[in-house]
Formats: structure tokens, sequence, C-alpha cells
């Protein structure tokens, strides 16, 4: 499927940041609770609400306390046999199973 809406990585990075932030205030606490319960530091908390710019394990810190952490896992899941139609559509995937570089 193909998606017609396109963000950059950046925008993408900005919108995930003021999600995380709308669900923080949400849930009432401030950064610096957010930084005692996720532990992570406060520091990095305010540049990632402020730029998006987090490493990963910060993020899935961040997301564990927010109570969002389930997303993550389908992440990056396989394609699901149950969207394929027939029996012949299932044999002709041909995904590949290793990269070469």
């Amino acid at each position: 499927m193909i998606s017609l809406f396109v963000m950059t990585a950046h925008e993408m990075a900005s919108h995930i940041a003021k999600q995380a932030q709308y669900r923080r205030l949400e849930m009432n606490l401030s950064q610096k609770t957010l930084s005692e319960c996720s532990g992570v530091s406060f520091g990095v908390i305010k540049k990632f609400e402020r730029t998006g710019k987090i490493s990963i394990e910060s993020l899935l810190k961040i997301a564990f306390a927010l109570g969002c952490l389930d997303p993550f896992k389908d992440l990056f899941a396989k394609n699901s046999y149950e969207k394929m139609s027939s029996l012949d559509e299932l044999l002709k995937d041909k995904t590949r199973r290793r990269g070469r570089k």
C-alpha cells in the first residue's frame, strides 16, 4: 500500500515529539517527573520535545513511562499473509531473506 501522505524524517521526528509532549501533558506530568519515571535525563526530554532528536533507547523508555510502548513492537513487522487474497499470490512472494550489502 502506498501512502500519499509523506513526511520527511525531520517532520516525523517533530510529530512524534509533539505527540509525546501532548501525552505527557494529558497525564499531567512535568518534564522533570517524566525524567524521573523514565530514567531519561531532564535535558534529553527537553531537547526531544523541542527538536525531535533522541536516541531510540531513550525514546522507548519515554514511551514505556507514558504507556505507549506497545505500538513499537510492530514497527517493522513482516507483511501479513492474511492480506494476500489467493494461494497464487502466496507462492509468488519472493521476499528476499538476506541483503547483499
